[in-house]
């Protein structure tokens, strides 16, 4: 039975998908988890996991994005200056990042959304959207691939709106902005199962 690890992902969303399909998935996350089924989930440090376990055929790695996301850039630069202690916290969310992408694992994901350039992080693979996977949202999501194929688009979505808060700073200014739907967060990280869905109906094959 080929193995399939999903790290950073308490609510279980990608490992239940892979699971339903007859894969043995394990989802790791320093929270417990959200998503009913501990029996599944490893409560530790992934890169603490990954010392004792790297016997997995796929990784789809979800890496804390708050440091590295350009939506915190007004955290970092402050007026015109950076933020030293803040840059600090993104080279180790970078360093973290990196070490999900080089893991040894044959085949691998990692997601995070559009990172702030200064901090130099390698091209993304492909641009996902939920509206490109049944959902009436949007959410611009980078994958970065190693030895998987692009996700094809399942179920294209034409009304949709932001998933999460855009612009809010424009609101002052009579700009175009969006509130978003997610509520914290928790729920703003979250993969949206058409998205997981896919994963397992094209990548799970390749396994």
């Amino acid at each position: 039975m080929k193995r399939v690890l999903i790290a950073c992902e308490e609510s279980q969303t990608i490992c239940k998908a892979f699971r339903d399909k007859g894969f043995e998935a394990y989802s790791c996350d320093i929270q417990e988890c959200s998503g009913g089924h501990p029996e599944w989930h490893i409560q530790c440090d992934i890169l603490e996991h990954l010392e004792k376990d790297n016997q997995y055929d796929l990784l789809i790695a979800h890496p804390p994005c708050t440091f590295l996301s350009r939506a915190g850039a007004r955290w970092l630069y402050q007026g015109g200056k950076i933020n030293q202690q803040r840059y600090n916290q993104g080279l180790e969310a970078l360093s973290f990042f990196k070490k999900m992408l080089n893991a040894d694992i044959p085949r691998i994901c990692v997601e995070n959304p559009t990172p702030l350039k200064i901090f130099n992080l390698p091209k993304y693979s492909q641009v996902v959207q939920p509206f490109e996977y049944g959902h009436p949202y949007s959410k611009r999501t980078l994958l970065w691939l190693k030895n998987l194929p692009k996700l094809i688009p399942t179920e294209i979505v034409s009304d949709y709106t932001p998933y999460l808060p855009s612009n809010t700073g424009g609101k002052k200014r009579g700009q175009k902005w969006s509130r978003g739907i997610s509520k914290n967060s928790k729920e703003s990280s979250k993969t949206f199962f058409g998205i997981a869905s896919a994963m397992v109906n094209q990548w799970g094959p390749l396994l």
